[in-house]
């Protein structure tokens, strides 16, 4: 075991896999000639060259629609959003090739291919470089949507995401790169679709995942010192497919469920948590469902404001006193 950083963690799993099969490749902005934003793709060129590790135009449907006609022709790539607000510019290519292709050639085609987007607020980036859009992948049939909060799992789920057939997106938080965490010595994978039970508790459960978990984690140290109150505290990692039999398995326990995420509150993977919790396990529930997510608002530059508008350690610790009342 290592303690190494979010960043380095996701450059052994790109080093691994691309040992391991000589289809996989990586290509996106200023890869090769930066070594990505976070140094996340430093020294891939020296090892594996140009051929494998591919800059490309500042085109985000060439980058996405090049992956998607690899894939099919047999290479297994690696495609990078530099910043997953970019998605959008590319959204025809995700939504109607990406995620259907499988479905549409009756399963007789395969589409190994996976799509970093680096997401989430870090340092005043401002509206357009701030967002957290996973919600918007939840509702596409046809996409596997990974998210993880450490690095651990940010190795474990993209070594497992390489290897999957099916076409996956990778959310990395920005402000996660330069935190560091113990990381297992050799070749392991992180399941796609498994949440873990980080603490164990009895009073309540909360969900997160991503940058936030480590709010929760904060927010359930301080529940236990000051309110007595134990917490439960489950990262899901993958939103799609969603672990709900875990979540369930935690509710009917403690009898209260918080859900806490950065993105926005409206239309979020809360909601979606919450509203299957009411419709399968509503009787085991003994208060309100309480969601914590950002305000609906566009990220503000000045950091006062922007702290103001994502979730705190604070506002889980309240959402949790208002689920028990």
């Amino acid at each position: 075991m290592r303690n190494i950083s979010f960043s380095d963690a996701t450059l052994e799993a790109m080093q691994e896999e691309m040992r391991r099969d000589e289809r996989v490749f990586i290509m996106g902005e200023d890869i090769a000639s930066q070594g990505g934003i976070f140094g996340q793709f430093k020294g891939l060129p020296k090892e594996f060259g140009l051929e494998r590790v591919r800059d490309t135009p500042i085109s985000e449907t060439a980058i996405v629609g090049a992956g998607i006609g690899a894939s099919l022709a047999g290479a297994v790539p690696v495609i990078d959003m530099h910043f997953a607000d970019f998605i959008g510019v590319a959204m025809d290519e995700v939504l109607n090739q990406m995620a259907k292709i499988r479905y549409m050639f009756g399963g007789q085609a395969t589409l190994p291919l996976v799509l970093r987007a680096p997401d989430g607020v870090t340092r005043s980036a401002a509206a357009q470089h701030s967002q957290s859009l996973e919600a918007w992948f939840l509702h596409i049939p046809g996409l596997k949507v990974v998210i993880p909060s450490n690095p651990a799992d940010a190795k474990g789920l993209l070594k497992a995401a390489i290897r999957d057939p099916n076409p996956v997106i990778y959310f990395e938080h920005k402000d996660l790169f330069r935190q560091k965490g113990p990381v297992p010595d050799g070749d392991y994978l992180t399941p796609i679709g498994k949440a873990a039970v980080v603490r164990q508790g009895d009073d309540v459960t909360i969900v997160s995942y991503s940058a936030m978990l480590g709010k929760v984690q904060k927010a359930a140290e301080i529940l236990a010192e000051q309110h007595q109150i134990n917490a439960e505290v489950i990262d899901l990692r993958t939103i799609v497919p969603m672990d709900l039999e875990t979540v369930y398995t935690s509710v009917k326990k403690t009898k209260r469920l918080v859900i806490a995420h950065e993105a926005v509150k409206i239309g979020g993977v809360g909601g979606e948590i919450a509203a299957a919790v009411s419709e399968n396990i509503l009787e085991y529930l003994d208060g309100p469902i309480v969601r914590v997510g950002a305000a609906f608002t566009p990220v503000p530059f000045s950091p006062p404001l922007e702290n103001r508008v994502i979730p705190q350690v604070e506002d889980v610790v309240n959402a949790v006193l208002t689920a028990r009342w």
